[in-house]
């Protein structure tokens, strides 16, 4: 065997069976010995969207997703989609190829340094000399991205490892790591002080980040908020942690967020924030969630904690293991008040909207479609108007929200989309973009062609980048610099030039019938909506 044959028995160990990539002469030998493997590898259009497929299949499985590119140019695109997922704690195995390890250092041909460059946003990250250690590196890879707070892992392997002859394989059962060990089980001492403010709270509220749905305790938080009939707001990265319609669920709060939950967040006299960095978009002024009021934060990890915002009670743990020791503690905490003083501000402090009828309304066309939507369907947004429409219009039942909500990297909605349909093939996905995100990935549709991926796409055609538009409006009193589209594709033509079903939609007396036909079975579709260039979120 040589380096890359062991490089693909480790992930077959590993359970996996797709690899997002796109090759090159430093990666060669990895795609040659993974044609001897059931393993299957999705050739995407830029090297950008491996990561950002990749994060949408882990999103939808407990393993991470694996990309693999080449050195030099191939693994310097990678870099903005392995930020992302370090900015939202996406687990991922990323696999470069380097140049032959004897020149390393001397700016031969695509060579770069992609340890280096990647230091500052990935978990960990390897430099392959020896093919020996390949075992070892990838079982700790894999055990560092999916642990403790999650995140993407680098592993550079030089051309001549990968072809390096090596004797015997044996991959670790076990790993021994001596400075990481993450910490799951909350510390008891911590979870009994949380439980006495909790009984003596009045107006008590959970705020849910995105570490509740990477530790899989959406059914552990909403068991013990119904229990206890506390209220919850989540962040972006948080939609979905509850249902929409939850009677407990008040929405998601920060600069973007529903009034009323970012009143409840301010009015609240015990914070419980779980798996939330208390990063700027969701808490502008952190000093007003300690103002006043006993701030409880739980979180993985520990560098997390009173990084933005001191906490009373610091909590370290994962959230699933936090909320089953909160479960096995017996006490009762009443606030019938606070709920019925919460639900008026709920029935009046909606956001009220004046849409354009010569156009679609994208907060009511978001009501539609996720209404109609299947129950487990996963939705993907994008960055831009679109992002913040849909946070706050979707209905999201049993199903899952993504997002790139730490990084805001455009064009993350398709092949995230892509991945989440690779990993979830039962389950209707379907990925929403602005005309500018889209035209960041539209590349992918050919992915999707090749592979019969069928996502479909849903495309706000305002011939803006919307957001960028509707700051400078208030900003700079409509004096707008390069933010206009003009010269975008005819969308219809290029639906058709890859063999994908296209629908216009151009005002909501339309919407109904085109979102049936839009959902009606499981294929691509890729439907346009017009919206109207002045409208704002």
């Amino acid at each position: 065997m040589n380096g890359a044959d062991i490089m693909v028995k480790c992930l077959e160990k590993e359970g996996i069976t797709d690899v997002f990539g796109y090759p090159g002469v430093a990666i060669c030998p990895f795609y040659n010995s993974i044609l001897d493997s059931d393993i299957r590898t999705i050739l995407i259009r830029t090297e950008q969207n491996a990561a950002h497929a990749a994060s949408g299949y882990a999103r939808c499985d407990d393993k991470p997703g694996v990309c693999a590119v080449t050195s030099g140019p191939g693994a310097t695109n990678l870099i903005t989609g392995i930020a992302t997922a370090f900015a939202d704690s996406i687990p991922l195995v990323c696999i470069t190829g380097q140049v032959n390890s004897e020149l390393l250092g001397s700016d031969v041909f695509q060579e770069a340094d992609i340890t280096g460059a990647c230091e500052s946003f990935v978990k960990y990250s390897y430099l392959v000399k020896d093919a020996n250690e390949i075992p070892r590196i990838f079982k700790e890879a894999f055990y560092i991205a999916n642990t403790g707070r999650k995140g993407p892992v680098l592993i550079d392997v030089p051309i001549d490892v990968q072809n390096q002859t090596v004797s015997k394989f044996k991959y670790p059962e076990d790993i021994h790591m001596r400075t990481y060990k993450p910490t799951v089980k909350g510390h008891a001492v911590q979870i009994a002080k949380v439980v006495k403010e909790l009984e003596k709270a009045k107006r008590p509220l959970i705020c849910a980040g995105g570490g509740v749905l990477l530790s899989n305790a959406k059914k552990e938080l909403c068991q013990f908020a119904e229990k206890h009939n506390i209220p919850v707001v989540t962040t972006m990265m948080g939609i979905g942690v509850m249902p929409t319609n939850h009677p407990l669920n008040f929405g998601m709060v920060g600069n973007n967020g529903k009034p009323y939950a970012n009143r409840a967040m301010n009015e609240s006299d015990l914070l419980i924030m779980v798996g939330a960095r208390v990063a700027d978009r969701a808490v502008n002024q952190p000093d007003l969630i300690t103002k006043d009021k006993v701030l409880v934060h739980i979180d993985v990890d520990p560098a997390e904690i009173g990084k933005n915002a001191g906490p009373s009670i610091p909590l370290v743990g994962d959230a699933k293991h936090i909320f089953k020791d909160f479960a096995e503690n017996d006490f009762c905490c009443e606030h019938e008040q606070w709920l019925e003083t919460l639900n008026e501000y709920r029935n009046t402090m909606g956001i009220k909207r004046n849409p354009n009828p010569a156009y679609v309304d994208p907060a009511e066309f978001l009501r539609k479609l996720s209404s109609k939507m299947k129950n487990d369907a996963v939705y993907v947004a994008d960055v831009g108007q679109n992002q913040i429409w849909s946070c706050a219009y979707v209905q999201i039942k049993d199903g899952t929200f993504m997002t790139s909500g730490g990084m805001g990297t455009m064009g993350y909605s398709i092949p995230a989309a892509m991945g989440a349909k690779l990993s979830k093939p039962d389950k209707q996905v379907v990925a929403v973009c602005g005309d500018g995100s889209f035209q960041m990935s539209m590349m992918e549709l050919g992915t999707m062609r090749q592979h019969n991926v069928p996502v479909k796409i849903i495309v706000m055609n305002n011939n803006y980048l919307g957001m960028v538009r509707q700051y400078q409006h208030f900003t700079y009193k409509d004096n707008y610099s390069v933010v206009d589209l003009t010269g975008s594709p005819n969308l219809e033509k290029l639906s058709a030039a890859y063999d994908i079903p296209f629908i216009r939609v151009e005002n909501m007396e339309q919407a109904d019938a085109a979102i049936d036909k839009f959902l009606a079975d499981d294929t691509s579709y890729l439907m346009e909506i017009m919206i109207d260039p002045m409208d704002l979120v």
